[in-house]
């Protein structure tokens, strides 16, 4: 048994930028493939006829394998207990985010987005760069559920002392000390 069953950790979702970048990648690649088809052996010499295969190839690679390793390389995992971030295909960068140490997740969208129904999932976790999941589907579906994930991994201590503050406000008026007092009084 794997740490994370012992600790309840279960995966809720598994995911990637929406597919919908690889769209004009994907129509480089048929429109090279069928220049190639069509080029190739209508030349006289060889050597024109393998430049046509080897521009066709060098474009593919470009305009389309580099894409689609980037897509591939990103990753977001939603777990209940944190946000995993992996990137990176040759260089793999992780971050993880915790749910009980609270953040505030925002969407937001432009129209090709709003119309395939995915965003971009910001979540602000208090420091300087909110961390940005890009061209998320279904980001108004992810947004409720980080919700309710970070509700229920509230930090316990901070869950009692919140309680505690409710039903004595004396001990609330002790325990913050940040409240600005003004002619001796709070």
């Amino acid at each position: 048994m794997s740490t994370d069953e012992q600790s309840g950790e279960r995966v809720i979702a598994r995911l990637r930028p929406h597919a919908r970048a690889l769209f004009w990648p994907s129509i480089v690649l048929i429109g090279a493939v069928g220049a190639m088809a069509y080029f190739y052996g209508s030349f006289a010499d060889t050597w024109q006829n393998l430049a046509v295969l080897a521009g066709g190839l060098l474009l593919i690679f470009l305009l389309w394998l580099l894409p689609l390793l980037s897509w591939l390389g990103k990753r977001y995992i939603i777990t209940t207990r944190r946000i995993v971030l992996r990137s990176g295909f040759f260089i793999r960068v992780r971050q993880e985010l915790l749910h009980s140490r609270g953040y505030d997740v925002t969407v937001r969208k432009t129209g090709l987005q709003s119309l395939f129904g995915s965003g971009d999932v910001l979540i602000n976790t208090g420091l300087e760069n909110p961390v940005r999941l890009r061209d998320v589907p279904s980001a108004d579906l992810l947004q409720s559920a980080l919700h309710d994930l970070m509700e229920r991994n509230l930090n316990p201590i901070a869950a009692r002392r919140q309680s505690e503050a409710s039903r004595n406000p004396e001990l609330a008026r002790d325990q913050n000390p940040d409240e600005t007092t003004a002619w001796g009084t709070r």
